[in-house]
């Protein structure tokens, strides 16, 4: 089966399944595994925001937004080169990925008969089930199944590594200018690494929200995980948080690779907040997913 994926976690999820040979296409966000992006075709462009401050960012959202424009740009012509069978995308974020809809209405145009199977996850125990529905959608539902039970092991061994442990008050800051909380499968990641996710909307949308709302539960912990960033990135970011937490410990985490995309990784975050958080019950954290900055 010929797959294409429009969206960083699908492609994760694919390669996971052991059905990387499958994979036709992918975006230009497809950065894991390392060669996803340079071995595939790209068939979804973006603008380039590597020189664009947060603000700056938000903005040019915005903007789009309102003006009904597109923040991605699907190749159609590379699309329909690939002949794929199977395409994954999504309907949860406009932000995140070129949404569904775009896509049955180029494959429409295209005369492209491939399936679409959108996945829209909101809480850590959705983002699983897309590992099954991904593996049955290309008859391997048993791959599916045993990456679900694996994850699931190893989130059981940290349930019981802090178990019985003081649970740190914890707000994360998924954007900073203007502030995000957290959302959909972010807060589960926090409670299952053995914190109290506070300032946050779990299974439901991130929102914006003022420095005071995030600050007024008093978190012990803050968590700097920007969309869209790896670790250098949210500790660049997380300059703007410490003077709105001055009592909490500030973290900058590889937002990207452990807690913003829904896929196999989301685990890894789990350790890694764990690590923070319960540093003598359970390993310490990868090198270059995590830094204390305050």
């Amino acid at each position: 089966m010929r797959l294409v994926s429009l969206l960083p976690s699908a492609t994760e999820i694919v390669y996971a399944l052991g059905l990387g040979d499958d994979l036709v296409g992918v975006t230009f966000e497809c950065d894991e595994p390392v060669d996803a992006r340079s071995s595939k075709t790209v068939v979804v462009g973006g603008r380039d925001t590597r020189d664009m401050t947060p603000g700056e960012i938000d903005d040019y959202v915005r903007t789009q937004m309102v003006a009904g424009g597109d923040l991605y740009t699907l190749h159609a012509d590379a699309l329909a080169g690939l002949s794929p069978d199977l395409i994954l995308t999504q309907d949860l974020c406009r932000v995140c990925a070129l949404p569904s809809g775009h896509v049955d209405d180029a494959l429409a145009h295209l005369g492209c008969r491939a399936e679409v199977l959108s996945l829209d996850p909101y809480t850590l125990t959705d983002v699983l089930d897309t590992f099954v529905e991904v593996g049955a959608a290309v008859g391997v539902r048993e791959r599916g199944l045993d990456l679900v039970r694996a994850a699931e092991r190893r989130l059981s061994t940290i349930e019981t590594a802090v178990a019985g442990r003081p649970r740190p008050k914890v707000a994360v800051v998924e954007w900073v200018d203007p502030p995000f909380t957290a959302g959909h499968w972010v807060p589960d990641l926090i409670t299952a690494a053995g914190g109290v996710a506070v300032a946050a909307r779990p299974g439901r949308r991130s929102v914006q929200v003022s420095w005071a709302e995030l600050a007024a539960p008093e978190p012990e912990v803050v968590l700097v995980t920007p969309c869209g960033y790896h670790l250098d990135g949210a500790v660049r970011q997380a300059e703007a948080v410490l003077p709105h937490f001055p009592g909490a410990q500030v973290w900058a985490i590889d937002g990207d690779g452990l807690v913003v995309r829904p896929g196999p990784r989301l685990v890894d975050g789990v350790e890694a907040i764990a690590a923070i958080l319960h540093p003598e019950a359970v390993p310490a954290a990868r090198p270059g997913t995590i830094t204390r900055v305050q």
